[in-house]
């Protein structure tokens, strides 16, 4: 019987410890030490996921939009769907960047958190240099780094904020040239966005290899004190996760949709099950069209539109995370950000999240995105791999929600009278 990917994980992390304790930073086999092959397994691992970064965040956003745009969709309806998606993830990210702030993860007894993960605190030297002494004015450089001189430049050189500002562009005009050549464009980002789920499912096979030696390779250095800023990150993202499903989302099915949140947590809730057991949003569309249709009352015109465009581009848990694990990395290594550069999270959380494929993980790649952008080296990103895959199912469980408190509310602004209404309660 085949392991699912979570326990393979989860054996990982647990071997991991245990060989980290172990063999220590000296521990040796015919001449070859642990360590050293730990960090050729890390790093290969990481190396993997920055190879995918640019071709899938162009390809899912090209298509995403396009599919967006094409078919006269970007009509009233079109609208709306959109407005809810950008205000709810922004709302997420607001709520994590709130909650990193306030809880600060990444310092232990007032002193980063970096020294007892064993960061290598040289590496981001650099970093402190950049972003000490800006102001608030330097929000202007943000804007200016999304319109990228060089396109093929800015790929070369991580410039994910032009590439993302790129792809939403020729998404968008690819739907407003002639036929034949929209649908030979549309068939060559689509092929080119299924190969990459392709290869990120593949490399995605790897991931307890990559766990286990990331995080034996932090034991061996520093024993277990490095999972006590682990543990305070952990919960620092659930309370935000939680903050955003049963707060935010209530209140706007509450008061903006009309509806009773309670009912709608009972309909949703074999969809939501399903989203937390497979981490994929992708995976669980099927049933989550039919809990909003049958169980809401949704109509299918508003929910096969809204539902599958959720699925795509709207990722509030996947985003709020992507915030406070940049956020929780960056105290880590003693770095303060200032406005203008927790706005560059912001603005980069809110971009990478309507390109991160519905897949379990993927939210990795986007993350790497962010750290590039504010100059904290990628390894970094090994620092959470332990509890990425817990915190993975929760966040796909926000975002298959938002988006079915999209088609509720979405619907009822549409004027649609029998969504969640009881049996005897429903309008013919």
């Amino acid at each position: 019987m085949k392991i699912k990917l979570h326990w393979q994980i989860l054996i990982a992390l647990i071997l991991a410890v245990i060989a980290g304790l172990v063999t220590g930073t000296d521990g040796t086999l015919f001449g070859i030490h642990f360590y050293s092959v730990y960090a050729f397994l890390g790093t290969a691992f990481l190396n993997a996921l920055k190879m995918l970064i640019v071709p899938l965040i162009i390809s899912s956003i090209i298509t995403g939009i396009a599919g967006i745009g094409g078919g006269g969709n970007l009509g009233r309806l079109g609208l709306k769907t959109l407005t809810y998606y950008m205000v709810t993830s922004l709302a997420a990210i607001m709520i994590g960047l709130m909650m990193v702030n306030m809880i600060e993860p990444g310092i232990v007894d007032g002193t980063p958190a970096g020294e007892i993960m064993s960061l290598d605190q040289g590496a981001a030297s650099g970093v402190a240099e950049k972003v000490s002494g800006k102001s608030g004015s330097d929000v202007i450089e943000i804007f200016l780094r999304m319109i990228p001189p060089n396109i093929v430049s800015a790929a070369a050189n991580g410039q994910m904020l032009g590439l993302i500002f790129f792809s939403l562009l020729f998404g968008y005009f690819m739907t407003r040239i002639e036929e034949p050549y929209a649908e030979a464009q549309y068939n060559f980002w689509q092929g080119l966005f299924e190969v990459m789920m392709r290869i990120t499912e593949w490399v995605m096979k790897f991931a307890p290899i990559g766990v286990f030696a990331l995080v034996a390779k932090v034991v061996a250095t520093s024993g277990l004190d490095a999972f006590r800023p682990l543990a305070v990150f952990f919960f620092t993202v659930l309370a935000a996760l939680a903050f955003h499903f049963l707060i935010t989302m209530p209140l706007l099915l509450k008061f903006v949709a009309g509806v009773n949140p309670m009912r709608h947590y009972r309909a949703m809730a074999p969809a939501l099950l399903t989203a937390f057991s497979t981490s994929s949003s992708s995976a669980t569309l099927p049933l989550t069209m039919d809990c909003v249709e049958k169980n809401a009352g949704v109509s299918n015109r508003t929910t096969s539109f809204v539902l599958p465009l959720g699925a795509t581009v709207n990722m509030d848990g996947t985003a709020l995370y992507e915030c406070v694990a940049a956020m929780f990395i960056a105290q880590a290594y003693g770095i303060t950000l200032d406005f203008a550069t927790q706005f560059t999270i912001v603005t980069i959380a809110l971009l990478t999240s309507i390109g991160v494929a519905g897949i379990p993980a993927a939210s990795l790649v986007a993350i790497t995105i962010i750290l590039a952008a504010i100059g904290l080296p990628a390894e970094a990103i090994g620092l959470i791999l332990a509890v990425d895959r817990v915190l993975d199912m929760c966040r796909t469980s926000v975002n298959v929600f938002s988006d079915s408190c999209g088609a509720v509310l979405i619907g009822r602004m549409e004027g649609e009278k029998n969504i969640l209404l009881e049996e005897g309660e429903k309008q013919t």
